[in-house]
């Protein structure tokens, strides 16, 4: 990295060299010359503008000592003592990559009286839990918990922390990274380590169109969240492994500016992350009646409709049902596309399914290189015998 420096005494007339930035990242204040937060670094100005008026210096880059730090730690995200699933499929991630590098795994808990679950928590890959167990505790509080976990960091001193993208360890993880100074990849759908212990994070970018692998090679601890059900969750051995660890945190750093005065539960709401069956909509469906027959589809399955973004910014469908990194990521049994292309947005929330079947009348469409089973055709000619052959108990044949 490196950062812009301004020489006053050299940039002689400010409108001029205002003049050449293309972002109006240069403007003048008090008479003099200064850069705004509009800057992308295009060096113009240091190119075209008077010499050394405005010069680029590289930062140097410091190097750490990744020896120091060991192992993989998991976030324990649970409510009331009950564990989110989204932990065990990151222990279980956790142990694969500590297994390349010869590192331990870590669990990490906060809660009150959550020593059982701590123990139950023995049964799955990891070497050590290390419980916060404190009334202060019952319940997040987003200080209490970013300072349990910066205690825990600091004394273990973890290589890579993974952490589940809930609506908890979306505020959690952010908070941690910016006390640590380190940096934070959100929603990973790939994760890998290198000898060296660089985590490999990998994830879609640009709106899905490509895939981008990022590394933190100059800070520790490196800091991912992950959805659920991307990762694959380890079966629960009868044996127990490892051992709870107990850790205090001094009652001032216990203390909370939020007091939590009452929780009232949410309804139980259908969601399509719990379907094992998902018939999903696209753009190749042409207009909002005809959402009933895919619904009718859906029903006769058994299952839940879901459908992608276009649908649900039309008003087709809500939020709660789109499929994909921007909705939600599901991994049903058998899922069938209806008129879906098959972005890379779209395929990292659903290409964990068991069976994928897909309908679209392009055969170039990218969705076909994640499916199982290929039907090229109009899905208004192809969903009608699919319901036909369904209720009449008939086999389905292609």
């Amino acid at each position: 990295m490196g950062k812009l420096v301004i020489n006053q005494e050299k940039v002689g007339n400010i409108k001029e060299l205002i003049g050449i930035c293309p972002f109006g990242a240069l403007e003048e204040k008090d008479n003099l010359l200064q850069i705004n937060a509009a800057c992308r670094m295009c060096k113009l100005c240091v190119k075209k503008g008077p010499k050394g008026a405005v010069e680029y210096i590289e930062e140097a880059v410091q190097s750490i000592d990744k020896s120091q730090w060991k192992g993989i730690a998991v976030y324990v995200d649970h409510i009331d003592g009950v564990i989110h699933p989204v932990t065990f499929e990151l222990l279980g991630k956790a142990r694969e990559l500590a297994e390349k590098i010869h590192h331990p795994v870590y669990a990490v808990m906060m809660g009150h009286n959550i020593k059982s679950r701590c123990e139950e928590l023995l049964h799955y890959p990891v070497d050590k839990v290390f419980s916060y167990d404190a009334p202060e505790l019952d319940r997040f509080k987003m200080e209490p918990y970013t300072n349990a976990f910066e205690d825990f960091v600091q004394k273990l001193k973890p290589s890579a922390i993974l952490i589940g993208a809930t609506p908890v360890g979306r505020q959690l993880a952010p908070r941690l990274a910016a006390r640590l100074k380190t940096g934070l990849t959100a929603d990973c759908t790939i994760l890998d380590i290198n000898e060296n212990t660089d985590l490999v994070q990998i994830r879609p970018a640009f709106g899905g169109n490509i895939m981008a692998q990022i590394l933190t090679p100059n800070h520790r601890p490196q800091m991912a969240t992950v959805r659920y059900k991307v990762m694959d969750a380890p079966e629960r051995s009868e044996k127990i492994h490892g051992e709870v660890v107990s850790c205090k945190l001094g009652l001032e750093r216990l203390k909370s500016q939020v007091s939590v005065l009452d929780i009232i539960p949410k309804e139980k709401e259908q969601s399509i992350e719990g379907a094992e069956v998902l018939v999903v909509a696209g753009r190749g469906v042409k207009k909002e009646e005809d959402m009933a027959m895919l619904k009718e589809l859906a029903d006769l399955l058994g299952g839940q409709l879901a459908c992608t973004r276009p649908l649900v910014e039309a008003g087709w469908l809500d939020a709660r049902c789109q499929v994909g990194l921007s909705g939600r990521t599901v991994r049903p049994k058998l899922i069938i596309t209806c008129g879906v292309s098959g972005s890379v947005q779209f395929t990292a929330g659903m290409d964990h399914s068991d069976q994928i079947i897909a309908i679209n009348k392009d055969e170039s469409a990218p969705i076909f290189k994640t499916a199982h089973y290929c039907l090229v055709g109009d899905l208004y000619d192809i969903i009608p015998g699919l319901i036909s052959q369904i209720r009449q108990g008939k086999p389905v044949s292609a």
